[in-house]
């Protein structure tokens, strides 16, 4: 039975570094972006849901593809840290291209939401792709 649970600690320090890492980078997100997702989402905004669960997912696709391919914590951690980066990036990129994108997420406007949570899925999913190593 040991053999079986050898690579739990490896996992319990992967895992709850992964889920320290994912809430950094929500509320870290969620700082930086005008619009104010948690009151909006509390309000029932879908469009805001939509931008918001799309960077989440955008951003735990190369979290995963870090824990997977990393050869130690601080490996996952840089790579974790690039991620998050770039998922910010995503959003300037977006919010560029659609001008007004934060007022329109704040207004329940699905369109924008959808784009902003698509662009942020698009970056994670490259972004994943080109953390193996």
């Amino acid at each position: 039975m040991n053999g079986y649970v050898a690579g739990l600690p490896a996992f319990l320090a992967y895992f709850g570094s992964g889920v320290v890492i994912l809430v950094a980078f929500a509320l870290i997100y969620s700082l930086v972006t005008p619009q104010k997702e948690f009151r909006l989402i509390a309000e029932g905004n879908v469009a805001a849901t939509t931008a918001y669960v799309g960077a989440l997912v955008g951003f735990s696709l190369p979290l995963a593809s870090a824990a997977a391919n990393s050869v130690a914590i601080v490996d996952f951690v840089i790579w974790a840290v690039i991620g998050a980066v770039l998922q910010l990036i995503a959003f300037g990129v977006a919010a560029m291209v659609q001008k007004g994108l934060s007022k329109r997420i704040e207004s329940g406007e699905m369109a924008a939401g959808v784009w902003a949570g698509g662009v942020a899925l698009v970056t994670g999913m490259l972004n994943a792709a080109c953390m193996t190593y």
